[in-house]
């Protein structure tokens, strides 16, 4: 078993959900339900299931977790476009977030491809 809090890859991913939370306060009331939710479950589930697999007893199944991370690093990637578009971000909000996100994707990628190399 692994400690998640050491991982840089969770680090970074932690600190991209509280920018997420702290964007997102802004939104309308009336996207409360909406798109304010979405992005925030979709940001927090990328460092739950980076914690989650780190409690599993295999590197296939921590590489599984690390999949549905990347999973919602995606699905985050999307409901920061359609923030932008939806001018509920704006410009450099979006680009730090967006940037943000794609670090995350990339330590994912790196990390799942050493796991899998341990395999």
């Amino acid at each position: 078993m692994k400690d998640f809090r050491s991982l840089d890859v969770w680090k970074k991913s932690h600190k991209l959900a509280l920018a997420i939370y702290k964007a997102s306060a802004g939104f309308p009331s009336n996207e409360l339900y909406g798109l304010t939710s979405q992005v925030r479950r979709a940001a927090s589930s990328i460092p739950a299931n980076i914690a989650e697999g780190c409690g599993r007893g295999s590197n296939r199944d921590f590489a599984r977790f690390l999949q549905i991370a990347m999973g919602s690093a995606s699905e985050l990637e999307y409901h920061l476009i359609l923030a932008r578009d939806l001018e509920l971000l704006d410009a450099a909000q979006h680009s730090f977030l967006e940037q943000a996100t794609t670090e995350v994707k990339r330590m994912l990628t790196g990390f799942m491809k050493r796991l899998h190399a341990d395999c």
